[in-house]
């Protein structure tokens, strides 16, 4: 249901998802694919994200339901997966307005923006409630990407 919710959201706003892989990393990568076109810059875009987390850390920690230092720890991880808080550093690490297409019942889009700047770009991400996120581009700019091919002994 809540991804059937998403889908028609997409349709109405003539939006079409690049996929990016379930590996915990996804809000990572669909970050990656909406800066770099790819989401192989993905560990990348984490550490950069947990270096804003620990370099910032007095606009962050109150929304962090732990010990502080053990939940960056936990970010830098491969697999672990993002959070309100680590959009909310990537919007202000990347001076980027994320919007941010939902399952939610009640909400349908989020748009988080950078503290203190203005943004340079605008990154499109979906989010099907707590499952997965997406990179998100208009229809008629969706990008072809080639599928990988497969070894000529592979059957």
């Amino acid at each position: 249901m809540d991804h059937q919710r998403l889908l028609h959201r997409l349709k109405i706003y003539g939006l079409c998802e690049v996929k990016v892989s379930g590996d915990g990393n996804c809000q990572f990568r669909a970050i990656s694919d909406q800066m770099y076109k790819s989401s192989e810059h993905h560990k990348y875009v984490r550490k950069e994200i947990v270096k804003q987390l620990k370099d910032h850390r007095s606009l962050y920690e109150c929304y962090v339901p732990m010990k502080y230092k053990q939940y960056c720890k936990k970010m830098a991880e491969s697999g672990e997966w993002g959070d309100h808080v680590t959009l909310q550093a990537a919007a202000d690490k990347f001076a980027a307005k994320i919007c941010l297409l939902t399952s939610f019942r009640d909400t349908c889009f989020v748009e988080l923006t950078p503290l203190n700047k203005v943004p340079k770009c605008q990154l499109w991400l979906s989010f099907w409630s707590e499952v997965h996120y997406n990179s998100l581009y208009a229809f008629q700019a969706a990008p072809v990407r080639d599928k990988p091919r497969k070894k000529h002994w592979l059957f």
